[in-house]
Formats: C-alpha cells, sequence, structure tokens
C-alpha cells in the first residue's frame, strides 16, 4: 500500500515540550517522515540531544530554549523558527505542566494559576503567534496535546484537568475561526502514557488495578503510540478534519 499520504517531505513543525517524553516522540516521527523540526523546552542540553537525534535521520533541527509560560520566549521562539526556516507548516502544542495533585478545595491558587498559564495561556498565546503566519501562508495545521482529563474528570487532577477542557475548547474555536485560511486545528486527548511525566500514576499500583479494570486494552500508552496519532493529524489523510479531539485511552469508559 502507497503509504505516501504521511509523508512530511518538505514541511516544518515546531513542537513544544520537545527534549522528552511525547513532545520527544512527536518531533522524531515527524522527522523519520521527512519534516525539519524545531523543538522548543526549558533547557538547551536535553533539546540538542534530540536534535542530534533529528538531524541522524537527515533532516534539519532547531533547538529553542523556551519556558511556555513566558509570552517573551514564545515570541522568540517563533521569531527564530521564522529566521531560520521562514515558514511553520505544523504546531505541535505540547509542553504542560500538573506540579500538585488533590483536591480543588484544597489547591492553593498560586498552584492554579502557574497550570493556567502554563497548559493553557501558553498554547493559547503560541497558537496566535504561529497562527498569524499560517493565515498568511494560507495553510497550516495545529495540533494540541490535550488529554482524556479534558474529556471527562480524574481524581486529584483538578485544575489539570480543567486546563485541558479548556485546550479542547481552545481547538474548536480556532478551527472554526481559521478554516476559511486552509488553517486546520485539532487536538489528542490521551489517558494514561507511560512517561515521566505520569509516573505518579502509571507506578501507583493500586490506581493502575483499577485503570485495568475500566480499560478494555488492559494497558497504558506509549509515547510512540501518541506520535502516531500525531503524524495522522499532521498528514494529508486527515485533509478534510478539523475541530476533532482525537481521544487515546485504550477504550477506557469513564
Amino acid at each position: 500500500m502507497d503509504c505516501s499520504f504521511l509523508s512530511m517531505e518538505g514541511k516544518v513543525a515546531v513542537v513544544t515540550g520537545g527534549s522528552r517524553g511525547i513532545g520527544k516522540a512527536i518531533a522524531l516521527a515527524f522527522a523519520d517522515a521527512g519534516a525539519d523540526v524545531a523543538i522548543a523546552s526549558r533547557k538547551l542540553p536535553d533539546l540538542e540531544k534530540v536534535a542530534r537525534e533529528i538531524e541522524a535521520l537527515g533532516r534539519k533541527a532547531l533547538s529553542v530554549p523556551t519556558h511556555t509560560k513566558k509570552v517573551a520566549e514564545l515570541e522568540n521562539l517563533v521569531s527564530k523558527v521564522m529566521e531560520k526556516f521562514g515558514r511553520i507548516d505544523v504546531l505541535v502544542n505540547n509542553a504542560a505542566t500538573n506540579p500538585a495533585m488533590g483536591p480543588i478545595i484544597d489547591t492553593e491558587e498560586s498552584v492554579f494559576d502557574h497550570i493556567m498559564e502554563t497548559n493553557l495561556k501558553g498554547y493559547f498565546v503560541l497558537s496566535k503567534l504561529v497562527g498569524r503566519i499560517m493565515r498568511e501562508q494560507k495553510s497550516g495545521n495545529i495540533i494540541n496535546i490535550s488529554s482524556a482529563g479534558g474529556v471527562s474528570p480524574a481524581e486529584g487532577l483538578g485544575p489539570y484537568c480543567m486546563s485541558k477542557a479548556g485546550i479542547n475548547m481552545l481547538t474548536k474555536q480556532m478551527a472554526l475561526e481559521m478554516g476559511p485560511y486552509n488553517v486546520r486545528v485539532n487536538a489528542i486527548a490521551p489517558r494514561i502514557i507511560k512517561t515521566e511525566f505520569s509516573k505518579a500514576l502509571w507506578s501507583n499500583e493500586k490506581l493502575m488495578q483499577r485503570e485495568y479494570e475500566s480499560t478494555p486494552l488492559k494497558c497504558v500508552g506509549t509515547a510512540e503510540e501518541v506520535a502516531q496519532a500525531a503524524l495522522y493529524l499532521a498528514s494529508s489523510a486527515t485533509n478534510y478534519m478539523t475541530g476533532h479531539i482525537l481521544v487515546v485511552n485504550g477504550g477506557a469508559f469513564f
């Protein structure tokens, strides 16, 4: 079967949180499919390791240290990418945080603000900056990494779930507004993915026993599986798909 529709040859992608976990897997999947990739996260040494892996696949890489909570750093990221590549075809908003677990009524306001500023406002600002470029290009593709927690609540993860629910609506709203400019906006909503970010969940035996009871596939996902979903959304295979929240959850029913 000809799978050339999955090719990203000639495209430029930007991936936040690209130094590890889901972001790293997406960056490498895109490079393997032919894209040049700009990766952003807070620590340059970690980015440079991934950049070398991208270059080993025969693609160009750009590492830009960026804290997605800081608007000036997001502006710098976009400026650096345009300076090097001259265009942005795909944006993956992936960088996120969840520094605390517990009931909403016990959550400090500063923790709530930090989660919202990083997860939701960060996506909003970068989507706005890149969206203006894509509007001028009359083409583009934005993929937001949301969470199954943005679709249904998860115990102890209230503010995080709220931020991800906001990302889902940001996705739908931008899809509505950007469609006339040939810019597609979709999201991926994974459940528990075995990365360092979610270790507190998948290393909890009691929680995982309950997880397997409610998940038909009886397993947690991998970063590579989310990356394959991202490649699908970034490719021409989904040219008629926008405003969609692609849930990747092993069939879990809550």
